[in-house]
């Protein structure tokens, strides 16, 4: 019963910003604000939307750079964590505290605008990545499991005359597939969620991603260009709008999640079982 109520209490706030983003102008006049029984279904804010807009363009903003951005960071995450993972590697203890001071020292946010200014980062996407790229925790996950691959079998492969790089593309990538999948997800999530580097580094409209546009749409700053006249026509209503565009920035994370339980589940029992 306790976890079917919090069940309940996730899912019918979501449920509610579904029913209302399908809604009519009529049956949200009619309820009053937020509907909560689906009546005269209709899809017209979502047309609206995705008709080639300023919430088009921001959706293919969030998702270029989610795309580069998850790559850049898995890359140079994984690359990272395997150095730091061989123990005799040069400088092993040395690189490993200061990633570890970084985590709970940073310069401050001005030092950072000044730095992100003037390496000439403003106003483009670079800024909507390099900032946040690293995460120090996911490498120290992506760290721990790869130490806990048998040193065996990568020294039987070095006999063998494989290089590190081959040694980790071939041999611990594939045995790690689950935490790579987990952290995959960490870093995706992260940057299709970012807000507030752009809010800081970019100034042209043109350019913000889908969650900036969607918080100037909820605390009704500007309606999305395209938008505003068929609010005040009445062809849609305005909170119909809102509602569909949560959804829009929901619904990656929604979709992708349950591909990835899987592997988190079995990154958990395999650390559970090694640990």
């Amino acid at each position: 019963m306790v976890l079917l109520l919090a069940c309940l209490a996730i899912l019918f706030p979501l449920w509610i910003v579904v029913v209302t983003s399908l809604s009519s102008r009529k049956t949200i006049d009619e309820a009053g604000g937020l509907v909560m029984i689906p009546k005269d279904i209709t899809f017209v804010a979502y047309q609206e939307l995705l008709s080639g807009g300023q919430v088009t363009r921001a959706t293919l903003v969030s998702l270029g750079v989610t795309l580069v951005g998850t790559v850049f960071s898995m890359a140079v995450s994984v690359l990272c964590a395997y150095g730091l993972s061989r123990t005799g590697s040069l400088g092993h203890r040395w690189l490993l505290m200061v990633l570890l001071a970084t985590m709970f020292f940073s310069a401050g946010l001005i030092p950072t605008y000044l730095l992100v200014q003037s390496l000439g980062l403003t106003d483009t996407y670079l800024a909507l990545i390099l900032p946040s790229a690293i995460s120090v925790f996911n490498i120290l996950v992506l760290r721990g499991f790869f130490m806990g691959i048998s040193q065996e079998l990568i020294d039987s492969a070095r006999i063998d005359g494989a290089g590190d790089l081959r040694i980790l593309r071939q041999i611990v990538l594939p045995l790690s597939r689950a935490v790579v999948a987990v952290i995959t997800l960490f870093y995706a999530v992260g940057y299709w969620s970012a807000w507030f580097n752009a809010s800081l580094y970019l100034n042209d409209q043109d350019m913000l991603p889908l969650q900036n546009v969607m918080i100037q749409l909820v605390q009704k700053q500007e309606a999305p260009v395209g938008l505003g006249q068929a609010i005040k026509t009445g062809e849609l209503s305005g909170l119909a709008v809102q509602m569909a565009v949560m959804v829009m920035a929901l619904l990656p994370v929604a979709v992708l999640s349950p591909f990835v339980q899987k592997h988190f589940k079995k990154g958990m029992l395999t650390g559970a079982v090694k640990g």
